[in-house]
């Protein structure tokens, strides 16, 4: 396993800063991102219009080959949610402890996977009442941190977010 790859998400309409700044800081930290989406080498636009060409399709990828996964926002989440390949590569990160971060919408795919039920957590206020619905305990925060889960607000949460994500991939 190369214990230095962090996944990331991508669907069409992702949030593009969502994307982006997590995928720079990594790097600059010396982890490797693999953008995944539905496809391999695919260009998935932006709700900007920023395109981003997936490295991977989720159907070929192993949790146990990542440090973790983040989940950009955007309307992204609302499809990736449906598929269950991604649904259960959420399932795995969280059961083996690994890192699962999620920004803004990103916390829809947790909600689907049934992985938030007694996390404190946080995200955009228009999915507060999925993810209360789904059992977690909601708060209005920049970045909560709560076991192996990382949850922001919006994109201007982002320096907080990944100083929390890195921090948590440095114990590893």
């Amino acid at each position: 396993m190369d214990h230095k790859k962090v996944m990331l998400l991508v669907e069409d309409l992702y949030e593009e800063m969502e994307l982006w700044y997590p995928k720079y800081r990594l790097e600059e930290a010396g982890y490797q991102p693999v953008v995944a989406g539905p496809e391999a080498r695919k260009v998935y636009s932006g709700k900007h219009g920023y395109p981003c060409r997936s490295d991977a399709s989720v159907y070929d990828l192993k949790d146990q080959d990542f440090m973790g996964i983040v989940i950009p926002g955007g309307f992204a989440p609302d499809k990736l949610r449906r598929i269950p390949k991604v649904l259960e590569l959420v399932r795995n990160f969280m059961a083996s402890g690994k890192l699962v971060a999620h920004i803004c919408h990103g916390g829809w795919i947790c909600a689907s996977a049934e992985v938030v039920s007694g996390f404190r957590l946080t995200s955009t206020p228009g999915i507060k009442d999925d993810l209360v619905h789904a059992g977690a305990l909601w708060t209005d925060e920049p970045v909560v941190v709560d076991r192996n889960m990382v949850s922001s607000r919006r994109p201007d949460d982002l320096p907080l977010f990944m100083a929390e994500c890195l921090k948590f991939l440095g114990t590893r």
